[in-house]
């Protein structure tokens, strides 16, 4: 969307942008000319494809501006064409790249492709440097950061804008803009789902909200999904429609990384600096392509804490994430989570916990060997995946709660044990004090102990006492 509006702005198309802002601060409305190439377009699994693809966007530019017999090599014609551009319009090129990255994020797990693929892109790319005098103005997006010096290795006077907080809201919807801007399709939304006003603009926040992309950065919304949303007037998951991250979550597996840390991780500048060829954590790639946002800076350690944006996101990725750790359809964990939800809603613990044995022991047998951290996550991402608030580990004086779910009427403090027993998973709640940073809360605290069978690979027992808060308060 923002390359597109970058693309229609130095076209000069003046009635597209009619009743904006860009209407009025913009005078000249010079017609430049552009050269958009989007990698998206098509899969990368043969240097021949990334070929072709160049070659296509080559021809479609030489049909306007003409070509020469003695430019063989993409790079020659791409140096030819912007000179002709330039000489034919008598005005500077905007060149436009979008998703430049998407050949290298295609061939990550064949490395010989991607250095193939790297070394092409570097080539092509390689003229733009000496063109500067006919360059109005060079724009590239991409999803991750490999290496400047291995694609862009010419070109050096290149500016990250990232993260820089007069850039951060460049790309999506502020709360003011939501605000004073679409007010007609927030009403149509509350009625259409038959809530008010202000319950429709607190349910658009927490499905849609939340991205930072910056030490500063306002909130931002996503535009795709809130768009999308007004079109159909419901609250769906449009934005991780769009595709499944498979290659995140072979990253995630490959590097047995702890997902129920991704809400609260920390990561510094470093790490997201680093180029995505020298990445050995899965964080600054989850980042980069928006499946985690800054929700924390710290000044003094210069340290990002990073969490989901938004429910649409974390509720699709970690729809991603079950299949893969359980190994079986995603359709069979959603029909368990649908009666999970419906026990926890009426305070049946006891049934939910019954549930959770049959899904367990549903699980494939070649899982027989994972260990009490695999089964611990299999446990959160299907409490996560019901769109409830669960803590995993959560923190107190002397230790962590493995899961707290907390329900309108209760909160349930969960401990997992691995060929223990149920008593010992509760003693240790009571012991580490794990249920009094709730107590205050005034819902009922219900501490569940749970222990989990190797040789049934499911639970064996589990143990049940419920606290009376009231005397708590």
């Amino acid at each position: 969307m923002l390359v597109s509006t970058l693309e229609a702005y130095f076209q000069g198309k003046k009635d597209l942008f009619k009743g904006l802002a860009m209407e009025r601060l913009e005078k000249d409305w010079n017609v430049y000319p552009v050269f958009h190439i989007d990698f998206s377009l098509t899969k990368y699994t043969t240097l021949f494809d990334l070929q072709e693809q160049l070659n296509l966007f080559l021809l479609r530019c030489e049909k306007v501006y003409g070509a020469e017999k003695e430019e063989k090599t993409p790079a020659a014609r791409l140096q030819g064409m912007i000179r002709r551009a330039y000489e034919q319009t008598g005005l500077p090129v905007v060149v436009l790249i979008d998703e430049y990255d998407a050949p290298l994020l295609d061939s990550n797990s064949n490395i010989p492709l991607q250095q193939e693929l790297r070394n092409e892109l570097r080539k092509f790319f390689s003229p733009l440097k000496g063109l500067g005098q006919y360059l109005r103005f060079l724009f590239i997006t991409g999803i991750s950061k490999f290496s400047q010096m291995s694609i862009f290795s010419e070109l050096n006077n290149l500016k990250n804008i990232s993260m820089r907080d007069d850039f951060s809201a460049i790309c999506g919807i502020t709360e003011r803009e939501l605000l004073d801007e679409l007010r007609p399709d927030i009403e149509r939304m509350a009625l259409a789902n038959g809530e008010t006003y202000e319950a429709a603009c607190a349910h658009l926040k927490r499905q849609y909200d939340g991205y930072h992309f910056s030490k500063h950065c306002e909130d931002i919304y996503n535009p795709f999904s809130l768009f999308n949303a007004f079109d159909a007037k419901e609250y769906k998951n449009f934005w991780f429609s769009t595709g499944t991250p498979t290659f995140l979550i072979d990253l995630l597996q490959e590097t047995d990384f702890d997902v129920r840390q991704l809400e609260g991780v920390e990561a510094t500048d470093e790490q997201f600096d680093a180029p995505t060829e020298r990445v050995t954590s899965p964080i600054p790639v989850l980042y980069q392509s928006g499946y985690l946002t800054i929700k924390g800076y710290d000044p003094e350690f210069q340290v990002y804490r990073l969490a989901y944006p938004n429910g649409e996101v974390r509720k699709g990725f970690i729809e991603s994430l079950l299949p893969a750790y359980l190994e079986l359809p995603g359709q069979s964990s959603t029909f368990y989570v649908v009666s999970f939800i419906r026990d926890l809603r009426k305070g049946d613990i006891e049934s939910c916990l019954e549930r959770t044995r049959s899904f367990f022991a549903s699980i494939p047998n070649d899982l027989e060997n994972k260990t009490e951290k695999h089964y611990q996550t299999i446990f959160y991402l299907l409490f996560r995946l019901m769109g409830m608030y669960v803590d995993s580990e959560v923190k107190s004086a002397v230790g962590r709660a493995d899961v707290v779910i907390k329900m309108q009427d209760a909160i349930y403090v969960l401990e997992f044990k691995y060929d223990g027993t149920a008593r010992e998973a509760l003693a240790q709640i009571n012991s580490r004090l794990y249920a009094v940073p709730y107590r205050k809360d005034g819902r009922r605290i219900v501490k569940v102990g749970i222990n989990f069978d190797s040789a049934t690979r499911t639970i064996g027992d589990w143990v049940i006492e419920v606290e009376d808060t009231v005397d708590n308060l």
